[in-house]
Formats: structure tokens, C-alpha cells, sequence
């Protein structure tokens, strides 16, 4: 019979609790945060302006629109993070769940956007008319956050372990069709970029950039599904809580923080300067 381990030595087997325990970490790590999110926002703002600048009589395009909810969703982390301390003791109890909850839902939105412009650029290669995947779209987005309203209220009239554990399955069950959304999409338009008979320096640069921004988007919504099951039905593993630091830390630069970096990075391409006449909207991602 195998001996049994040896025991981790007391200094070790509790760091994970003094760190959690300390205020010291605790502001240091949500500082962190607030950090990292308000230096992605600031990024994005500066590719606002510089896709303005490029082209300015185009309005609201895609890239435009993406960019700039990239600099809310970010800018709005940024300022939770900073002032953690004060959310965590706003009254009553269910605002602390829509100022924490409302950005994750707005980092959906975002993401799906992605989605929708590759759903119809393939619709757009097969001759099929695009209008329904735009109005699917927002009534799905709608349907959405009515659903997750509903829920908030719930939470305030009955605030029960019950109503949470749905709350948060809900993301989960969200995050998990995200995934899957850029699974088919994403692959799809993949493969029919990758066995596009023109062979030309721009298609494998798009190749690339789809495979990969598929990849780390449907890896970002998988693992906050996974996480966000554990934070439902495990108390250790409850999130958006001042004495949980480290998880906070690790779980948002996983599912958001990293996530967000490299696919903004992917997609710096600006668009081209053209004429108006030239010029369709859906082109600019």
C-alpha cells in the first residue's frame, strides 16, 4: 500500500485564508482589477476614435459599435472594482446583484454582436437575406434581459438560497449557448474561408483571425459556464464577495479580462479609407 501523502505544511495550507481575510489583499486585488479593466477600456476608446478619424462619414458600423462597448463594459468594471467596498454595502441587497450582474450581461451582448456579423456573412455568401438574423438578434437580447430582470425581482421580493442558485444558472445557461453560438458560427465561417477556392493574402489573414477569435470566445463562455455552476451550488466558490479575492482575481482575468485583451488585439485592424459609394457597413470588422 502506497504511504499517504504528506501534508501540506501549515504556512501553505493557509495563505489561500489569510489573503482572503486580509483587507490589505483584498483592496489590493480588486485594485488589480479595476486596473487591468480600466486599461482595456481606455484601449478601446482610443480605437473609437481612431476608426472615427479614419472614417468619419460612416456612422455606427459593427467594429464601431463593438469597440465602443468594449470601452463601457470596461469602463464600468473599472469603477465596481475601485469602489468594491462601497458595492458590497449598498441597500438593499438586490442593487449590489444589478451593479454586479448588469455588465456581464452587457459583455453577452457584445459578444454576440461578433456572432451575429459572422451569421451574416455567411448568409450574405449563400444569397439569403440577413433581416431576420438582425431581428433575431435583438428580440433574443431582449428576451434576455427582461429574463434576468424578472429574476432580480424575484430576488427582492423573496431573497432566498433558491432564487440565487437560479440567478446564477442562468448566466451559466447564457454563457453556455454563447459558446456554442460561436462554435457554429465561428467554425462555419471558418471552413468556408478555409476551402475558398481564391487563395490571396487577405483570406489567410482572416482565417486566422476568425479561427482564433472563435477559439477564445467560445473557451471564455464555456469556462464561466463551468465557474458560474460552481459558484451556484458551492459556497467556497462564491464570487463577487470581498473575502474571496483571489477567486474574483482569477475567475475575471479568465472569462473577461484576457479574453477581452486578445480579441481586441485581433481585431485592431482599421478599415480602409473608401469611398461611400464603396462602402458597406458589415465590411468594417
Amino acid at each position: 500500500m502506497a504511504p499517504a501523502p504528506a501534508p501540506l505544511p501549515a504556512a501553505v495550507a493557509g495563505w489561500w485564508e489569510r489573503v482572503n481575510g486580509s483587507p490589505e489583499w483584498q483592496d489590493g486585488i480588486f485594485c488589480a482589477l479595476a486596473v487591468l479593466y480600466g486599461v482595456i477600456a481606455a484601449a478601446s476608446f482610443i480605437q473609437v476614435a481612431r476608426i472615427q478619424n479614419r472614417v468619419p462619414e460612416f456612422g455606427w458600423t459593427t467594429q464601431k459599435v463593438f469597440q465602443f462597448l468594449n470601452f463601457v463594459i470596461n469602463g464600468a468594471r473599472c469603477c465596481i472594482f475601485s469602489f468594491r467596498r462601497q458595492v458590497q454595502q449598498v441597500n438593499p441587497p438586490i442593487f449590489q446583484h444589478v451593479i454586479l450582474d448588469l455588465p456581464g450581461l452587457a459583455f453577452f451582448t457584445t459578444y454576440a454582436l461578433l456572432a451575429l456579423f459572422w451569421a451574416e456573412i455567411l448568409y450574405q455568401a449563400r444569397g439569403l437575406m440577413t433581416d431576420r438574423l438582425r431581428s433575431g438578434f435583438y428580440i433574443i437580447n431582449g428576451a434576455v434581459y427582461v429574463l434576468q430582470g424578472f429574476l432580480w425581482l424575484c430576488l427582492w421580493w423573496n431573497p432566498n438560497h433558491s432564487m440565487l442558485v437560479i440567478s446564477k444558472l442562468f448566466i451559466a445557461g447564457l454563457s453556455f449557448f454563447t459558446a456554442l453560438g460561436f462554435l457554429l458560427y465561428g467554425g462555419r465561417l471558418f471552413f468556408m474561408l478555409k476551402y475558398f477556392p481564391i487563395e490571396s493574402k487577405g483570406r489567410q489573414k482572416k482565417l486566422r483571425e476568425v479561427g482564433r477569435v472563435a477559439s477564445i470566445c467560445f473557451c471564455c463562455f464555456l469556462a464561466r459556464c463551468i465557474m458560474m455552476c460552481f459558484n451556484a451550488f458551492d459556497k467556497e466558490a462564491d464570487l463577487d464577495v470581498l473575502d474571496h479575492p483571489i477567486l474574483n482575481f482569477f475567475y475575471y482575468l479568465l472569462v473577461e479580462i484576457l479574453p477581452s485583451s486578445l480579441v481586441l488585439y485581433i481585431l485592431r485592424r482599421l478599415p480602409a479609407k473608401l469611398r461611400l459609394s464603396q462602402y458597406h457597413p458589415l465590411s468594417s470588422v
